[in-house]
């Protein structure tokens, strides 16, 4: 792996709220750390360059895998990390975020926010004076789309000229793996129903960068067309946190949007299976295809961990 210092990448005091503040040289860096510290997590090296660091952790939302691999990862780093919920904290009753900020910020060296409103992390980022890491908002899930392309590195050997096949809700996750695909060279081919498009500014936003990487961007309304010799289907809940009152008419609206056997004969027979979980079997996802040798979902959901430790690691 290339040095910070061979590569002229110096990421300390950056915020991380998106991978499209990031070059794509920036975002590959992270990419290669995060291989390097899980190499040395597997082989038993205590690396610590965070030791005496303080991370605070903000949900709004819960989560499983957000919160256990960023409290480990600040562990394993050598740092210590606080669980803080809305309910632990007085932005919950009322203090603005400007007082917020302000105030973790001469505790913590850094702060950690899994919330609903993009607007919030924007916010907290413009007032703290220590880096701010965006875990979820509805608009972008940076952390996951990191972790999913060093995934994909891992299984293929490469990223530029790949091709992903997004199929179902234009939702935060596809946003960030759209930019993310823009960034890296990969052609992405996004399927969603009417009325669960993605946002156009973020579809926008992609483009302009894909004209100068190479990458392709396709939006279609047939599930097909976008697997079509695809090497990694990926798919996610159709209601996502936030919107389980909407349950039912989203059934209705994605039924013919499940990735299943048969959907999957149109990609290549060698291609990778993802899902970000929590995974609804028999609903976006066929138990055959999410529990076959395709899936690589636990590869994910492990690297999360060490996607994070090299957010951590190179912007604190």
């Amino acid at each position: 792996m290339s040095t910070t210092q061979e590569l002229g990448i110096n990421l300390k005091g950056r915020d991380f709220l998106g991978l499209g503040d990031f070059s794509s040289e920036e975002i590959r860096y992270l990419i290669d750390l995060a291989i390097e510290l899980k190499k040395k997590q597997k082989n038993g090296e205590v690396y610590q360059p965070l030791k005496g660091k303080t991370l605070g952790m903000i949900f709004e939302k819960s989560s499983t895998r957000t919160r256990v691999s960023f409290e480990v990862g600040m562990y394993q780093l050598g740092g210590q990390a606080l669980f803080l919920s809305k309910n632990d904290i007085q932005m919950g009753r009322g203090e603005t975020i400007h007082d917020t900020a302000k105030t973790l910020s001469r505790y913590l060296d850094g702060i950690m926010i899994r919330t609903f409103a993009h607007r919030t992390i924007i916010d907290l980022a413009r007032y703290a004076t220590v880096p701010v890491i965006n875990a979820l908002t509805d608009l972008s899930h940076p952390c996951q789309a990191l972790a999913d392309y060093q995934t994909i590195l891992e299984h293929k050997g490469k990223l530029a000229g790949l091709k992903m096949a997004y199929v179902g809700d234009g939702n935060n996750m596809v946003h960030s793996l759209m930019i993310g695909a823009a960034k890296l060279g990969l052609h992405i081919s996004i399927a969603s129903p009417e009325g669960y498009d993605m946002d156009e500014m973020i579809i926008s936003q992609a483009k302009d960068i894909a004209a100068s990487t190479g990458s392709k961007i396709v939006i279609t309304r047939d599930p097909k067309e976008a697997v079509q010799d695809a090497d990694v289907i990926y798919t996610d809940v159709w209601a996502s946190m936030g919107f389980e009152s909407e349950q039912q008419e989203r059934e209705a609206a994605f039924k013919d949007f499940q990735v299943n056997e048969e959907l999957a004969k149109h990609a290549k027979p060698d291609y990778l299976f993802m899902h970000c979980l929590p995974a609804h079997r028999g609903e976006e996802v066929s138990a055959g295809v999410i529990d076959g040798e395709n899936s690589i979902i636990f590869d994910q959901a492990e690297n999360r961990l060490h996607a994070q430790k090299a957010v951590m690691a190179a912007i604190l």
